[in-house]
């Protein structure tokens, strides 16, 4: 039993990072009342967080070999846990958001040592059944968290979505302090400081420019000055990682086409699959008056057949070609959520449930290939970058999804507040028409970029093998 105790200690902190990614979103109607704030206020309670863990993963990584991947994760759980009790005392929407971008440091932390500790800590078969373990908990955190919510906002309250991380993170910090040896440190490693300064701008100023934009309109000056400054981060990202000795993100890599097709493939998930989920739940709770665990029991069947999916077939899709994997997932995703517009004003919970099959379908058959795919694609001394950078995308596509979904829904409803439930619908319709739109024709790109892939790859061969 003692063997697993590492894998339990990796395990809980990856429960507890991934499900607050979409516990959150089942509570949003509650945190919205106590807290009187809209949805431009909603958006940046989700985006808060998916942009921390997206700035800071890559640049987290390498702290953790500079210093010790050990130290590194167990300082993530205590940034997370004394995050987590900020954000359940709350008295502000402005004090929440700060508390859940404190969060996603804590969480960036966790997310990019704990494989590296299960590698250094088993080896053959027992490696690879910790993986699977892992990959697993990974994969049911997003069911866990719509369900875990729903249950803690109905039965206590909102805060206690975020509390129920204290004795986790608790337990975690007291095995991970006792089970792992002390990780090995390489004081040659460098932190890329200003690669995650920019990135961080960059990303920061676009999401809140495009939040802005739909709140007061593209005209707006402050708007107009966030989405510029985003631009201007942005090439100050490319010069930064173009020069740095110790990129977090080595641009060469984005020659591999492969790889970049990966990332492009990432990104499209998260906002096809998961950006409109802020406003599903708004849906179900303000305006078809369901309770928060009946809001999250709706939602559960896109996480379950997803779960069940990845794991009936994963290890038979591995042999399969990432332009189907990947491509075809992402095309599954954008038909999945095109579905959900046919939800009207008369639609009750259950109108979701064929929308949300084809979207676990093409998460189930999209999700495990994406890293897989992604490290197979570099030289193995740059797998973890290349994992990391996976997640990054991942991470920023669905904060940019929440911020333009919300915009795109905010253009169409209107600002009249209560808004009518066929205001609402329209508004959200529209939503998923872009979500939809995004996962096909992301997944048709990725598609051609595999196979461009695939066809170089074929055409050099024969001159490899006369060489």
């Amino acid at each position: 039993m003692r063997k697993w105790l590492p894998l339990l200690a990796a395990s809980l902190g990856t429960l507890i990072l991934l499900i607050d990614v979409t516990i959150v979103n089942v509570a949003l109607p509650d945190i919205s009342a106590d807290l009187e704030t809209g949805l431009s206020g909603l958006q940046w309670v989700v985006d808060g967080y998916s942009l921390a863990l997206a700035a800071l993963l890559l640049v987290l990584g390498s702290l953790a070999d500079r210093v010790g991947a050990k130290r590194t994760y167990l300082a993530g759980l205590a940034v997370f846990a004394v995050a987590s009790l900020l954000c359940g005392i709350a008295g502000s929407a402005t004090i929440l958001v700060a508390a859940r971008a404190l969060q996603g440091v804590g969480g960036a932390a966790m997310f990019a040592t704990t494989l590296s500790l299960l590698h250094a800590t088993y080896t053959g078969r027992d490696r690879g059944t910790a993986f699977g373990i892992w990959g697993a908990v990974a994969g049911a955190a997003t069911g866990l968290g719509v369900v875990l919510g729903g249950i803690l906002t109905e039965l206590l309250s909102w805060r206690w979505i975020f509390f129920v991380n204290l004795p986790i993170a608790v337990v975690a910090i007291a095995v991970t302090a006792s089970v792992f040896p002390a990780s090995p440190r390489r004081a040659d490693r460098g932190i890329d400081v200003p690669g995650m300064l920019t990135f961080a701008a960059a990303a920061t100023a676009v999401t809140y420019g495009v939040i802005r934009s739909g709140e007061y309109g593209w005209t707006d000056g402050r708007a107009v000055a966030a989405l510029a400054l985003g631009a201007v981060a942005l090439a100050a990202f490319v010069l930064v990682e173009l020069r740095g000795a110790a990129p977090m993100l080595p641009l060469s890599l984005l020659a591999n086409r492969q790889f970049g097709a990966t990332l492009f493939g990432a990104s499209g998930q998260t906002f096809a699959a998961f950006a409109s989920l802020p406003l599903v739940s708004l849906w179900l709770q303000q305006q078809l008056h369901l309770s928060p665990l009946r809001a999250g029991l709706a939602m559960l069947p896109m996480a379950a057949v997803a779960f069940m999916v990845s794991g009936a077939f994963g290890k038979a899709l591995q042999d399969v070609s990432p332009k189907w994997t990947i491509g075809g997932g992402l095309v599954l995703l954008g038909l999945g959520t095109s579905l959900l517009t046919l939800i009207d004003a008369g639609s009750s919970w259950v109108a979701m449930v064929p929308g949300f099959v084809v979207i676990g379908i093409g998460t189930g058959i999209n999700a495990p290939a994406l890293v897989s795919v992604g490290m197979a694609a570099v030289p193995p001394q740059q797998g973890g970058t290349a994992a990391g950078a996976v997640n990054t995308a991942r991470q920023l596509g669905l904060a940019l999804g929440v911020a333009v979904l919300g915009t795109v829904f905010r253009g169409v409803s209107g600002d009249e507040q209560p808004l009518t439930l066929a205001r609402f619908v329209d508004g959200m319709d529209a939503a998923f028409v872009v979500a939809g739109a995004v996962g096909i024709v992301f997944g048709l790109v990725a598609f051609g970029l595999f196979q461009r892939q695939q066809v170089a790859e074929i055409t050099r061969r024969p001159a490899e093998v006369g060489a």
